[in-house]
C-alpha cells in the first residue's frame, strides 16, 4: 500500500494574482454575477457607448491640455512663433492657448481632439436620449434613469461652454458678453449675479480662472458621478430590447457581458478614438489665432457658439424686441426674459416627461420591451414637435447675411430678416403641433 500525496498544481502569474486578490477582497462572486449580465445587440444601443467613449477621450486629451494652459487674465505681450500676432497685447490665457497650438508638440492635435470629442459627446448623448424617448425606454422602472441621463446631457453642455470660453479669444469673449447681458436682464438680482461671477464689471479679471475650475474639476466630477449612477441603474433594471421572437418583458435576449460584450465594447472604443483622431487631424475647428485676443471694442455680429448651445442663441434672436416696461426702479426686458423662460420650460418638460406620460396614461406596469415609434403615435408626435421646436431655434442661430453660417436661409433664397420673421411666426405653433400630428 502506498501513500500518494497530491501535488498542488502551480498556477500561472495571472491566475495566482487573481486568487491573491479574491482571497482578500472577494470579487470573484461579484465579477461572476456581473459577467453573466445579458446585453441585447442592436446598433441604436451603441449611441450611449459613443457618448461614454467620447467622454473618456475628453478626459485623456483634457489632462494633456491642463499641463500647458495658464488660466490667467493678466496682460502680456505675445512673443510666440505665430507671426501675425507677435507683439500684440493679450491675456496670459490666450497666449498659452496659442503656445499650445504652435509651440507644444502635438498641442494643436490635442486641442482639436478635445473639441471634436466634446461635440461628439453631446451629439451622441442627444441622439441616445432621442432613441430612449421614441422607443419608450424611459417607462417604469427607468423614469429616474431618464432624469439622470438628462442631467448628463445638461452637464455636457455646461462642460462645453466653460471649455469654449477658456482661450479668451475674440469669439469666446463675445459669447461671455452675451451671457453677461442675459444675466443683467434678470430683474433685481441680475447685476449682482453678473458682478459676482465676473469679479466686477465685465469682463473682469477672474472669469477665466473660475470657468477653468468649473471645467476641470466640478463639472467632470459631476459627470463621472452621474455616469456611474446611470450605469448602475442600467445594470439593476436590466437592459431593454426590441420586440421579436422570444423577447418579453420577463427576459433579456442578447450576449453576456463577459467575454462577448466586453470584447466588442473594447474594440468599439478604439474605433471611436480612431475616428476622433482622424477628424481632428484633417479638419480644423476653433482656429483661435484668426480672431485675436478678446477686446470689447471689435464686436462680431456673426459670433456663434457651438451647435449644442446654438438653440439658446436662436431663442435670443427670435425674441421680439422693444417690449420693455418698468417695475418700480427695475427695467424688465422681455426680449431677454422670454427666451430664458421658454428655454427653461422646454428643458423642464424634457426632464419630467416620463412622469407626465405615466400620469396621463395611468400605466403602472414595468416595461422592458421597446415600442416601435409607429406604434406610439402620440409620443412620436410630441417628440417630433419638440425636435421641430429645437430645429427652428437652432436654424435661427445664423450669422450675418451673405456669410457661410447663414446657409439655412440662403439655401431657400430668403433674406436673413425674412427668415427670422418666418421663424417667429412658426415657433409658437410648435407646442400645439404634437396632438395634431398624433391625430393625423
Amino acid at each position: 500500500m502506498t501513500n500518494a500525496t497530491a501535488t498542488p498544481k502551480k498556477n500561472g502569474f495571472l491566475a495566482g494574482t487573481a486568487n491573491y486578490v479574491d482571497e482578500r477582497v472577494g470579487v470573484a462572486g461579484i465579477l461572476k454575477e456581473f459577467g453573466r449580465k445579458i446585453f441585447p445587440d442592436h446598433w441604436s444601443f451603441m449611441l450611449g457607448e459613443v457618448a461614454l467613449y467620447s467622454f473618456l477621450v475628453l478626459l485623456l486629451s483634457g489632462t494633456f491640455l491642463t499641463f500647458f494652459f495658464n488660466p490667467s487674465m493678466a496682460e502680456t505681450i505675445y512673443q510666440g512663433s505665430y507671426a501675425p500676432l507677435k507683439g500684440a497685447h493679450m491675456s496670459v490665457a490666450y497666449s498659452s492657448s496659442l503656445d499650445i497650438s504652435f509651440e507644444v508638440r502635438g498641442g494643436l492635435l490635442m486641442r482639436q481632439v478635445h473639441h471634436w470629442s466634446a461635440l461628439l459627446f453631446v451629439a451622441a448623448a442627444g441622439l441616445h436620449m432621442l432613441r430612449v424617448f421614441f422607443t419608450g425606454a424611459f417607462r417604469k422602472p427607468r423614469e429616474l434613469n431618464w432624469v439622470v441621463g438628462f442631467v448628463l446631457f445638461v452637464l455636457g453642455m455646461a462642460a462645453g461652454f466653460t471649455g469654449y470660453s477658456l482661450p479668451d479669444d475674440l469669439l469666446s469673449g463675445n459669447g461671455l458678453r452675451i451671457i453677461d447681458g442675459m444675466m443683467k436682464g434678470i430683474p433685481v438680482i441680475g447685476t449682482s449675479v453678473s458682478t459676482g461671477l465676473f469679479g466686477g464689471e465685465f469682463p473682469g479679471t477672474a472669469i477665466v480662472s473660475r470657468l477653468y475650475s468649473l471645467h476641470i474639476m466640478l463639472v467632470p466630477a459631476l459627470i463621472l458621478v452621474f455616469l456611474a449612477l446611470h450605469l448602475f441603474m442600467l445594470v439593476i433594471h436590466k437592459h431593454t430590447h426590441y420586440s421579436g421572437p422570444g423577447k418579453k418583458d420577463t427576459n433579456v435576449v442578447g450576449y453576456p457581458l463577459m467575454p462577448v460584450y466586453v470584447a466588442k465594447a473594447g474594440g468599439f472604443f478604439f474605433i471611436v478614438f480612431g475616428v476622433i483622431m482622424l477628424i481632428a487631424t484633417f479638419f480644423t475647428i476653433n482656429p483661435i489665432w484668426n480672431y485675436g485676443g478678446y477686446d470689447p471694442s471689435p464686436v462680431s455680429a456673426g459670433t456663434q457658439p457651438d451647435w449644442y448651445i446654438g438653440w439658446l442663441d436662436g431663442a435670443l434672436r427670435l425674441a421680439p424686441t422693444g417690449i420693455e416696461f418698468m417695475v418700480g426702479d427695475y427695467t424688465v426686458s422681455t426680449n431677454i426674459l422670454l427666451p430664458l423662460v421658454i428655454s427653461l420650460v422646454f428643458l423642464a418638460a424634457v426632464a419630467i416627461y416620463p412622469f407626465i406620460e405615466n400620469w396621463v396614461t395611468g400605466d403602472k406596469r414595468e416595461h422592458h420591451v421597446l415600442d416601435r415609434p409607429r406604434n406610439a403615435p402620440t409620443r412620436t408626435a410630441i417628440g417630433a414637435a419638440g425636435v421641430t421646436f429645437y430645429a427652428v431655434l437652432r436654424s435661427s442661430r445664423t450669422g450675418l447675411p451673405e456669410t457661410r453660417e447663414n446657409t439655412t436661409f440662403l439655401t431657400v433664397h430668403v433674406t436673413h430678416q425674412q427668415g427670422l420673421q418666418s421663424a417667429q411666426l412658426v415657433l409658437p405653433s410648435m407646442p400645439c403641433s404634437g396632438p395634431v400630428r398624433a391625430r393625423i
